[in-house]
C-alpha cells in the first residue's frame, strides 16, 4: 500500500489531476518502466504490416531510452516476437507478442513460442479462400493466430465479420476474435497485453517502477487499465482509446521518448 501511495504521489507531480485525457506530454522520469505498443505508436500505420520499417532513428532513440531507464522497456505489439526482432534487429527489447500470448523476459526466458495449434487449420484454409475471392483483403498468418486485414478493401467489412465469426465459433472457448483498426484477429483466449504487462511488473528491472503504457488500440485498453490501476499511466494515441494523456501521433510518442532520452 504505502508503494502504490508513493506511486501515486509521483503521478500527481508529473501533472494527472483525473479521468480527462491531456494533450501535454508527462514529465520523462528516470523511474518509468516503458510498455510501447508498436504499429501505429512508435510507427506510422502502413497500408500492410509487411510494408512498416523501423528505421535507424528510432532503434538509436529507443537504444538511449533503454540505457536511461536501466533496460525497463518492452515491447507489446500484436506482432510475434519473431518479426518484432527483424524489424527492430539488431536491437533485442524484452517484448510481449501477438497481444500477450506470448512474452520474452529481460533475461531472455520465453514462454508460448514456437507452438502452431493445429486446430487453427480449418480456419486458416477458410480465411486463404477468403482473401482470394475478396481481393485486397490480407490473411497475416501468426502461427498461433490468424488476423485478416481489410485496409485496403473497406466494401468486405461486413463479409469479413461474418467469416470470421462463424471460424471462431467452432473453436470457443479457446479462441476469441480480437477487433482492430481495419483487421479482425482470431487469437487464444486468456491473454491480453495485460497479463504480459503484469509479468514484467514482477520481473527486473520493472519492478518498483513506474508502469507507462502507450498504445493506440483497442487491444491496449487492458494494459491501460491494469497500470491505471497501479497509479500508473496510460498514453493514447489518436482518438480510438481513452487514456490519462494523449499524443496525436506517433511523431509525438517518438518526440516525447527523446525527453526522456535527453535525461542526463
Amino acid at each position: 500500500m504505502a508503494e502504490r501511495r508513493a506511486m501515486m504521489a509521483r503521478v500527481e507531480r508529473m501533472g494527472y489531476v483525473g479521468p480527462k485525457m491531456r494533450s501535454q506530454a508527462p514529465a520523462a522520469s528516470h523511474d518509468f518502466s516503458l510498455f510501447l505498443d508498436v504499429d501505429g505508436t512508435l510507427v506510422e500505420l502502413q497500408e500492410t504490416p509487411a510494408e512498416v520499417v523501423v528505421g535507424e532513428p528510432l532503434k538509436t532513440l529507443l537504444t538511449e531510452v533503454a540505457r536511461r531507464l536501466e533496460g525497463a522497456v518492452a515491447l507489446v505489439s500484436g506482432r510475434s516476437i519473431e518479426t518484432l526482432d527483424a524489424l527492430f534487429e539488431p536491437l533485442i527489447f524484452p517484448a510481449a507478442g501477438l497481444h500477450g500470448v506470448e512474452r520474452r523476459s529481460a533475461s531472455g526466458e520465453r514462454r508460448g513460442a514456437n507452438y502452431c495449434d493445429p486446430v487453427l487449420a480449418p480456419a486458416r484454409l477458410a480465411l486463404t479462400a477468403f482473401v482470394e475471392a475478396h481481393p485486397g483483403t490480407l490473411l497475416e498468418d501468426k502461427g498461433r493466430a490468424l488476423a485478416l486485414h481489410f485496409r485496403l478493401a473497406p466494401e468486405f467489412e461486413t463479409g469479413a465479420r461474418q467469416a470470421v465469426a462463424a471460424l471462431v465459433r467452432p473453436l470457443a472457448p479457446a479462441y476469441h476474435v480480437q477487433e482492430g483498426k481495419m483487421v479482425l484477429e482470431i487469437k487464444p483466449q486468456g491473454f491480453t497485453k495485460a497479463t504480459a504487462i503484469e509479468e514484467f511488473l514482477r520481473e527486473a528491472p520493472f519492478i518498483g517502477r513506474t508502469p507507462v503504457v502507450v498504445g493506440d488500440d483497442l487491444t491496449d485498453q487492458a494494459g491501460f487499465r491494469l497500470v491505471e490501476g497501479l497509479g500508473g499511466i496510460s498514453i493514447a494515441v489518436g482518438h480510438r482509446l481513452q487514456g490519462q494523456w494523449r499524443f496525436d501521433n506517433p511523431a509525438a510518442v517518438r518526440h516525447w521518448l527523446a525527453a526522456i532520452a535527453a535525461l542526463p
